[in-house]
């Protein structure tokens, strides 16, 4: 394989919704490209993109899958994404180290809302986009109506390139109004058949031809002046014009292919080919410090690895694309985020499990590796002289979570090892070992992205596991004022214990002013302050302390000792056992013993004090609220409102937003734990959703009395 310059290459990702045909796709343009001489189906599992084990099982797309084919004398690669939402982390990072996305559309449902998902994505990367109709031999396809309904949905960008003359079983022709001919296939699709136009389609071809000619000329000054002279461009100066729209997101060309029958295809790949935008005319990444990185060949080596993945019988693969320079086999590398040295071995070009060896890889080329010792997803390796790092790919918050346990013991650590190499194939798997909850928890896009993770460790790893859902880190805190004194003594012969400890305890909010007086019982109690600490606490909130003792009732020196009998009654809360927040502590008076007072002494006094005084301060437990924003079809909106009103939710208000409903809440972190699982349900998969921690907030009495109930039953189990 030559090597190809960076004003030679394009990179690309297909996207689309489950179902849509992104590895039917793929099949058929590497059977085009000649990079395979026989398709593979996803029932046949013997696809090019699936080969994973899990995928094989699932019949599902899990990981982005790399590939390439050399088209015309360039050299396209791309990256076919999972179209599961619980795999959203694949496309995210395919967009972010790709320049044009290819979005499929399934003619028999049309946009679905992980169409709407996807395309939010390229909007926010502010990546091109071709929207392809798939599945056109569906007899449940209404070309008409998708077409009606993305324009509603993306506006006067949506262009149409090319229109089926008839959907269905008898799907075998269509009209391209960019070269203005009818394109036919027998029944093994492939090389089409060019025709004239037939007389009865010329007027609406004309009509799109010329809607096409006009959003062409759009987005160049010279091509809009000839267009006012002439009303015509030829088929290169609307190929210029689109490509320009393209790279500004002015234009959305549409296309229709039956991938399954390897019809349009070819076609499709020759306008990726002659029209998408190359690495080099597409807006260029800016690195760690903000400066923009050119794709230059000649400059200087700097390479970021965006993918890993774990082969039988080769070990990881890694991913990188040339953000600068170019790459050989040998080269000596700076790991820019670890800070150590790598000689890369022999580099390879991908089609899915094969890997070709290459001799040179140029900016802006994809390529990948193997037995590289010390690099990890998210890395950038560097050659002499370059200090170059990248994270521009952002992921989004886990939907979904559940406490994992190995089934024996003995293989917690084996476990652990494998969750954390299966992360770096996988970055939105976060894997969280909980003090507080005493849980190891997995975080994921949804159930389904969890089960695989399940089924990959007792296939893959041999390590049976049982799932179970996660506690919920509860807060406990108070919503009045309380006193209380303690005295603790020990004497058992020779030097005793003797601390005694009196403090007052209030809910503390930001700003408060700090206390004069306290009144209970009558009895005004006057405050004198020494010292004053305010402790952020690691999990949230905050202690504010305060040494208000006069008359040298308590050294000074004991005082550090008092703090850390508060905070370890902070840590395991009385009613729960759950981290207390939001409160003031004021230690005003005590008494010591020349002899037998010491510091633990008065942490056990001060223990004890806060105990008593807490549970006297009206003790409340905190839930953790989380807002939540639902994406789903109007048809479903009233099913899934009535479901959130049963989860205890709050609805903040609803928008109408591109063919889709947006739902926004506030809802309990207890109530969202099988809400991927339900609102794939209620909505046939057709919904999706994001959630954002949003703060913590008493939760109801009915349900504090049960909390309360569950904790006290578990800890007699425990005795």
């Amino acid at each position: 394989m030559r090597v190809y310059q960076t004003d030679e290459i394009k990179n690309i990702a297909l996207l689309g919704s489950a179902g849509s045909g992104k590895t039917t796709l793929a099949e058929s343009m590497l059977y085009e490209a000649g990079v395979i001489k026989r398709r593979g189906t996803v029932e046949g599992k013997n696809t090019v993109s699936d080969y994973f084990p899990v995928e094989l099982e699932y019949g599902y797309s899990v990981f982005p899958t790399v590939f390439h084919v050399e088209w015309n004398n360039k050299k396209l690669n791309i990256i076919d994404c999972p179209g599961s939402d619980d795999f959203i982390g694949g496309a995210i990072t395919s967009l972010n180290v790709t320049d044009q996305a290819v979005i499929l559309i399934n003619g028999q449902f049309g946009p679905e809302v992980g169409t709407q998902n996807n395309f939010r994505y390229t909007e926010k990367l502010k990546k091109p986009v071709i929207f392809l109709i798939n599945q056109l031999d569906s007899d449940k396809c209404d070309y008409d109506n998708i077409i009606e309904q993305m324009k509603d949905i993306y506006g006067g960008k949506c262009v149409e390139i090319q229109y089926p003359l008839e959907t269905g079983p008898n799907f075998h022709s269509l009209i391209d109004v960019l070269i203005m001919k009818k394109l036919s296939w027998g029944p093994d699709g492939g090389e089409p058949k060019r025709e004239e136009i037939p007389a009865e389609e010329m007027d609406k071809a004309m009509e799109l031809h010329k809607a096409l000619v006009e959003a062409a000329a759009e987005n160049d000054d010279q091509l809009m002046e000839k267009f006012f002279d002439t009303e015509s461009l030829t088929e290169d100066e609307m190929r210029e014009g689109i490509r320009k729209g393209l790279v500004t997101r002015s234009i959305f060309p549409v296309f229709c292919v039956d991938a399954h029958k390897d019809m349009g295809v070819q076609r499709l790949m020759e306008f990726l080919g002659n029209v998408v935008p190359f690495v080099s005319e597409m807006p260029k990444v800016r690195n760690t410090r903000g400066e923009e990185v050119t794709p230059d060949s000649n400059g200087p080596e700097s390479l970021y690895f965006f993918k890993s993945g774990i082969e039988p019988h080769i070990g990881e693969v890694s991913y990188f694309k040339v953000m600068s320079g170019s790459v050989k086999p040998g080269d000596d590398l700076f790991n820019a985020d670890r800070g150590s040295k790598e000689r890369m071995g022999q580099i390879y070009v991908c089609a899915g499990a094969n890997r070709i060896p290459v001799d040179q890889l140029n900016a802006g080329d994809i390529g990948c590796t193997v037995k590289l010792k010390d690099v990890k997803t998210g890395n950038t390796l560097d050659g002499k002289g370059t200090e170059e790092r990248f994270d521009f790919i952002k992921y989004p918050n886990p939907k979904y979570s559940r406490a994992v346990k190995a089934n024996n013991p003995q293989d917690t650590e084996k476990m652990m090892a494998a969750l954390l190499k299966m992360r770096q194939e996988d970055p939105t798997w976060v894997v969280e070992q909980s003090k507080e909850l005493r849980q190891t928890i997995v975080h994921g896009q949804g159930e389904f992205h969890l089960r695989t993770l399940k089924w990959r460790l007792e296939n893959n790893e041999k390590i049976p596991v049982t799932f179970e859902e996660p506690k919920i880190p509860y807060r406990e805190t108070i919503t009045k004022k309380a006193k209380a004194e303690y005295r603790h003594k020990k004497q058992s012969g020779g030097a005793g214990q003797f601390g005694e400890v009196h403090l007052i305890v209030e809910p503390y909010a930001e700003g408060m002013p700090d206390p004069v007086s306290y009144n209970f019982g009558g009895q005004e109690f006057k405050m004198n302050i020494k010292q004053k600490e305010e402790r952020d606490l690691p999990w949230g909130g905050k202690l504010v302390f305060i040494n208000s003792v006069v008359g040298g009732a308590i050294d000074l020196r004991f005082m550090p000792a008092i703090l850390k009998g508060v905070m370890d009654c902070m840590e395991h809360g009385p009613l729960t056992g759950s981290y207390a927040r939001d409160v003031r502590v004021v230690v005003y008076d005590g008494k010591m013993h020349p002899v037998d007072s010491n510091e633990l002494s008065f942490t056990l006094a001060a223990r004890h004090a806060f105990s008593m005084a807490f549970k006297e301060a009206g003790p409340k437990i905190l839930e953790p609220i989380y807002d939540l924003e639902v994406y789903v079809p109007s048809d479903y909106m009233g099913d899934v409102m009535s479901d959130l009103q049963g989860r205890r939710a709050i609805i903040m208000g609803m928008d109408a937003e591109a063919g889709y409903q947006k739902l926004s809440a506030k809802i309990p972190l207890k109530e969202l734990s099988n809400y991927s699982v339900a609102l794939s349900s209620l909505t046939g998969g057709r919904a999706s959703f994001t959630t954002k921690f949003a703060s913590y907030e008493l939760v109801p009495n009915d349900i504090q009395q049960k909390l309360i109930a569950a904790h006290e039953a578990e800890a007699t189990a425990e005795e």
